[in-house]
C-alpha cells in the first residue's frame, strides 16, 4: 500500500477517538484507516508482552512506508513470541493484526509452497479488503520464486472455489505488474505460462474476479499486446457473455489508450 505521504494527508481527517480506537484493535473501514495505524500502540494494545525492545523498533519504523513495516511487526512478533502467535493474529479483530499474521505465514520456515498457500488461504478470504491483499502481498516472493507450481497450485485449488476472494487471488498475486510488489518478469515475458489460472476465469460472474483477470492481462499488455490482443479475440468466441467481455475491455484499456493517442 501507499506509504507516509498518504498517511499524513488522511490522518487529520480521523478524530482522536476513533485513532484510539484503531490503535487499540478496532478494524479499520477505509484505506485511510488503515494507514493511520499506529504499528507500535497496536503492538503494545494486544501483545502486551511483546518487549520495549521490539517497540522501540516499531516506534523507529514509524516514518516507513506500510509495505515495509508489515512484515517487520510479523517478524518482531515471531522472533519474541513464536509461531504460537499466528493463531491468535489471525482471528484478531483488527486487520492490521491479521495483516501481520499474513507476514507470519510469508516468513514461516520449513514450509512447503503447498502448505504455505493452505495456511494463507483463511486469510485470502477474509472479509476485509486490506488482510484480502496483504495475504497475496506476502506469500507473492514465494509464487514468483516457485512459478510453475505456483500456477499449477492456483490453478487445481483455487480457481475452482465458491469463494470470490479466492479465485481473485488466484490471479492477484501472480500478476505480471502487481501493485505494491516486484514485477515477475517471467510473466512479463511469457503471459501464457498463467493460462492455467486464467482460463477458467475468463467467464467468472464476479466483478470482482473480473477486474482482477482484467488487470492481469491489462499487465501484460504492456509488454506482449500482440498476445492479449489475440486471446481477447479468441475468448469472446468461446465464452460469448457480459462477463468475459468486460474482462476483454478492461485487458485491452491501455493498448486502446496507446492507440488513440498515435493517432490523435
Amino acid at each position: 500500500m501507499s506509504g507516509s505521504r498518504t498517511k499524513e494527508r488522511g490522518v487529520s481527517g480521523i478524530g482522536a477517538e476513533r485513532l484510539a480506537q484503531l490503535n487499540a484493535g478496532a478494524e479499520a473501514t477505509t484505506l485511510t484507516e488503515c494507514l493511520a495505524v499506529d504499528f507500535a500502540a497496536l503492538m503494545e494494545s494486544i501483545i502486551p508482552g511483546i518487549g520495549c525492545d521490539a517497540l522501540a523498533e516499531m516506534k523507529a519504523a514509524g516514518p516507513a512506508g506500510i509495505s515495509r513495516r508489515m512484515p517487520l511487526a510479523a517478524r518482531l512478533i515471531a522472533d519474541r513470541l513464536g509461531p504460537s502467535a499466528l493463531e491468535t493474529l489471525a482471528h484478531h479483530s483488527s486487520d492490521t493484526a491479521r495483516g501481520w499474521a499474513c507476514f507470519m505465514v510469508a516468513a514461516a520456515a520449513d514450509m512447503s509452497l503447498a502448505e504455505r498457500l493452505t495456511a494463507i488461504r483463511p486469510l485470502a478470504d477474509d472479509s476485509h479488503f486490506g488482510v484480502r491483499e496483504w495475504a497475496w502481498i506476502a506469500v507473492r516472493p514465494h509464487l514468483a520464486a516457485n512459478l510453475d507450481q505456483a500456477i499449477a497450485l492456483l490453478a487445481a485449488g483455487w480457481t475452482p472455489d465458491p469463494s470470490e476472494r479466492i479465485r481473485r487471488f488466484a490471479s492477484e498475486s501472480i500478476r505480471p505488474r502487481g501493485v505494491w510488489c516486484a514485477h515477475i518478469q517471467e510473466l512479463k515475458k511469457e503471459p501464457e505460462r498463467a493460462l492455467p489460472v486464467l482460463e477458467p476465469l475468463r467467464a467468472d460472474p464476479s466483478p470482482y474476479v473480473q477486474d482482477s483477470v482484467g488487470n492481469w492481462l491489462n499487465d501484460a499488455a504492456k509488454d506482449r499486446p500482440e498476445w492479449v490482443q489475440a486471446l481477447c479475440a479468441r475468448w469472446p468466441a468461446e465464452s460469448a457473455g457480459p462477463a468475459t467481455a468486460r474482462i476483454c475491455r478492461r485487458a485491452l484499456r491501455s493498448i486502446a489508450t496507446k492507440s488513440s493517442s498515435g493517432n490523435a
